[in-house]
């Protein structure tokens, strides 16, 4: 199977290369490359691609001359438009290092009949680690006592004092039930928590919902009864949580988002926590980045704020390609039941 890889600044060349190793039905024909290699610049480049689609950017110029040939197509960030695919004569199966397909026009891939796999496990643990993190660095005042203590000072006093409860018998909720929030579910299990879920697209019957101890209800019951609420939902259309949302939590309750941020109106945010209907926040992603000085977030003292790390680990770029290339070995086997991180319908394949 000839092979084209789009590397970028996150996936590089070495982690495709070395992925590879134990996959030698793959020949690589061609890695150009897509995007920029400054960091704060790529973060635009990915924004206006998560919210433009796969026309927003150009792919490598070098791609259009490669995907003719090419029989299996890797991608991280880079754009696969109709157009591109319009000139992919010989290509059987893309494969993108992301959970989310913003950057590839699924419906132009399912008319031509080529499956689209997706890796939504890719930076799936690094997230559930890190917004399990980020709700204990909230509850508990950990960033806020480092801080104060690097400026000389023992702090006694914090927003939440008085009402620093532990994670233990808290009922935590989960907005969506994707793959993040179910390790999130799985890892919460030894802090003997109560888990609700509210999820539209996820069956009663989903075995992980039981496995991992976790109720499904409606999105207003999760909202008035939760301790701390997580989202993790994928959305391209308005706010899950705006001002109406927000006011249906508890005044105790703590939002934590390692998602999107689009999925919450941060200005009714702001306003909520102003009037002291929430306890507080931590946040990891940001409607702009990096974030004004001038942000209204950054003059609360109840909220936690890091600059979008949650999936920023070594893991998370460098095991996606052979995970990959391995559900894509299994695809051509024809065992399609086995394929776990499908994004367009198994019946494109046929």
């Amino acid at each position: 199977m000839k092979l084209t890889a789009v590397a970028d600044m996150f996936v590089v060349e070495e982690y495709y290369r070395n992925g590879l190793a134990d996959f030698p039905e793959f020949e690589l024909i061609g890695m150009p490359f897509f995007g920029l290699t400054d960091r704060t610049k790529m973060r635009e480049v990915v924004r206006k691609i998560e919210t433009g689609g796969p026309n927003a950017c150009e792919p490598p110029a070098e791609l259009w001359d490669l995907i003719e040939e090419t029989e299996v197509l890797i991608v991280h960030l880079c754009p696969v438009s109709a157009e591109l695919l319009a000139r992919a004569k010989n290509l059987k199966l893309i494969l993108t290092n992301r959970g989310g397909t913003e950057n590839i026009d699924i419906a132009a891939a399912s008319r031509l009949g080529i499956p689209v796999l997706a890796n939504p496990a890719h930076n799936a643990n690094a997230v559930a680690e890190y917004t399990i993190g980020l709700l204990f660095a909230e509850m508990r005042n950990i960033g806020r006592a480092h801080a104060a203590m690097m400026r000389g000072e023992w702090r006694e006093r914090f927003p939440n004092s008085g009402n620093i409860w532990e994670l233990r018998g808290q009922t935590i909720g989960l907005i969506g039930f994707g793959t993040i929030a179910r390790l999130v579910a799985k890892k919460m299990q030894n802090f003997e928590c109560r888990i609700l879920v509210s999820d539209p697209y996820l069956p009663e019957n989903d075995p992980e919902l039981l496995a991992y101890g976790c109720t499904k209800v409606e999105l207003d019951q999760l909202l008035a009864e939760s301790d701390v609420v997580s989202v993790h939902a994928r959305s391209s259309g308005k706010p899950l949580l705006g001002a109406d949302e927000l006011a249906r939590m508890k005044p105790s309750a703590y939002l934590i988002n390692t998602a999107r941020a689009h999925l919450i109106d941060y200005d009714a945010l702001c306003a909520a926590l102003e009037k002291g209907q929430l306890r507080g926040a931590a946040l990891d992603v940001f409607t702009a980045e990096p974030v004004p000085a001038d942000h209204p977030l950054l003059k609360f003292d109840c909220v936690t704020l890091t600059n979008h790390r949650g999936g920023d680990t070594v893991n998370s770029y460098a095991d996606s390609p052979a995970m990959l290339y391995a559900e894509a070995r299994v695809l051509f086997a024809g065992d399609y039941d086995c394929v776990h991180f499908w994004t367009n319908k198994k019946e494109t394949c046929k």
